[in-house]
């Protein structure tokens, strides 16, 4: 399968959750097994090349694609939590939401000082998740090599966000408008 063959597989939902917005649903390529282990195969040869050493993967789409991923490399897996799941002492960081904030947290034993990490997420939209992930590896001793996404929006900006942050982008499917 090529990526353009996976397109088809992500639904779109419109006026979802809101009017005028298409929401794009990845469980129905995670639903395709043939997809779905496609699509992982691609974002791991993706995380080879950019010589990645772990993977850390948002809550919550992002540790089903991060964690396929690390497994299938043999690689550490680094989960990027919303607030209270870790039993651990935690490094956290508060970031910007369209209305109001929100909390990622990290157990920074987890982290490898100086580590190449390669974030996954399933899909970049603005990137203010993205950003705020990143910003918590770096500060756990972390160095985030990429971030790599199943689906990126790319006229909400935030892979151009990312870049400016100084991290690579990368992203299997994109769709223009929203």
């Amino acid at each position: 399968m090529t990526p353009e063959d996976l397109k088809p597989l992500v639904r779109t939902i419109p006026d979802f959750p809101k009017p005028g917005i298409l929401f794009r649903d990845v469980t129905t390529l995670m639903g395709h097994g043939e997809g779905f282990a496609a699509a992982v195969g691609m974002m791991a040869d993706k995380v080879q090349a950019c010589e990645g050493q772990a993977i850390a993967g948002i809550e919550a789409r992002g540790f089903i694609f991060g964690a396929a991923i690390a497994a299938k490399l043999a690689m550490p897996f680094i989960p990027v939590r919303k607030p209270g799941k870790l039993p651990v002492p935690v490094l956290a960081i508060d970031y910007a939401l369209e209305y109001g904030t929100d909390t990622l947290e990290v157990d920074p034993g987890a982290v490898v000082d100086g580590s190449r990490i390669v974030l996954i997420d399933d899909l970049l939209a603005t990137g203010g998740t993205a950003l705020a992930a990143c910003e918590l590896l770096r500060r756990a001793g972390g160095v985030v090599a990429e971030a790599l996404f199943l689906v990126d929006l790319p006229d909400l900006g935030g892979a151009e966000r990312l870049r400016r942050a100084g991290v690579a982008v990368e992203a299997l499917l994109d769709y223009p408008g929203h």
